[in-house]
């Protein structure tokens, strides 16, 4: 199960911090992705319990754990509203 699972977790990991990283907007799609990647690792442990998977997915759930915990700390930005040109 370790080999069936460890490139889509390392994928997720990388592209999940990538996208929270370089996309603002997309930072709560980016989270549940990586949420969902973490929850078919953790069937996959349950159905075959090694400690290499366990380890990443030990990895796995810190770096979504801080990255959750660094959304929901961050501020949210106002939109803008334009009335008209300044001056």
């Amino acid at each position: 199960m370790l080999n069936t699972l460890f490139f889509p977790l390392l994928f997720s990991m990388g592209a999940g911090s990538y996208a929270y990283l370089r996309f603002r907007d997309r930072r709560p799609n980016a989270l549940l992705v990586m949420t969902l990647f973490q929850l078919l690792g953790a069937y996959g442990y349950f159905t075959q319990p090694v400690a290499p998977l366990f380890m990443l997915l030990a990895l796995h759930a810190t770096v979504v754990f801080f990255l959750l915990v660094h959304h929901l700390q961050a501020p949210t930005l106002a939109p803008e509203t334009r009335t008209g040109p300044r001056r």
